[in-house]
């Protein structure tokens, strides 16, 4: 296909992260640029506590769904095998997570949360509450229940599982 052959694109169609995009794009740019910002938030609440948002994720699933085999923690947290494992390192090296033997294979071992994990998630949303409030403020009156809405519903469609989806 020749050069003159390639339909002109407008700059207005292009993917971009600004207000206004309108490319197919522009919802996941949008919520990448807004996962950035709110992370950025949460890490201020979590470094004082010496934890990473990485090392809070797995906390969350820990306290979720109780003692978890890694490759679980993996799938829920989005991370592969290295980097599930060298998390796991880190929180037991802080004393925030054991790994024990699952009965019936010793080849695989489940992740726990310790008291001082424990702990420390609690701190860590105590920490969190005043930086969270002050981002949510920008969203107006019934912001935050609107958006929280909007985005658990991206989340977790409905489907077979049910409409808060396999994780529900």
């Amino acid at each position: 296909m020749a050069a003159a052959d390639v339909p002109h694109q407008t700059s207005a169609s292009r993917a971009t992260d600004r207000p206004g995009d309108v490319s197919p794009f522009a919802l996941g740019l949008l919520l990448r640029r807004a996962h950035w910002r709110a992370a950025a938030v949460m890490g201020e609440a979590l470094r004082p506590l010496g934890v990473e948002l990485r090392h809070f994720a797995v906390l969350i699933v820990l306290v979720n769904r109780g003692p978890t085999v890694q490759r679980d923690l993996a799938a829920a947290t989005g991370s592969d095998k290295a980097g599930i494992m060298r998390v796991v390192d880190d929180l037991e090296r802080k004393g925030l997570a054991v790994r024990r033997a699952v009965p019936g294979d010793r080849r695989v071992r489940a992740v726990e949360i310790t008291p001082q994990g424990l702990e420390l998630f609690d701190a860590a949303h105590a920490a969190a509450e005043p930086l969270a409030e002050h981002l949510a403020a920008e969203l107006g009156p019934g912001g935050t229940e609107q958006l929280t809405a909007l985005l658990t519903r991206l989340a977790h469609p409905a489907g077979p599982e049910g409409p808060a989806g396999p994780e529900g």
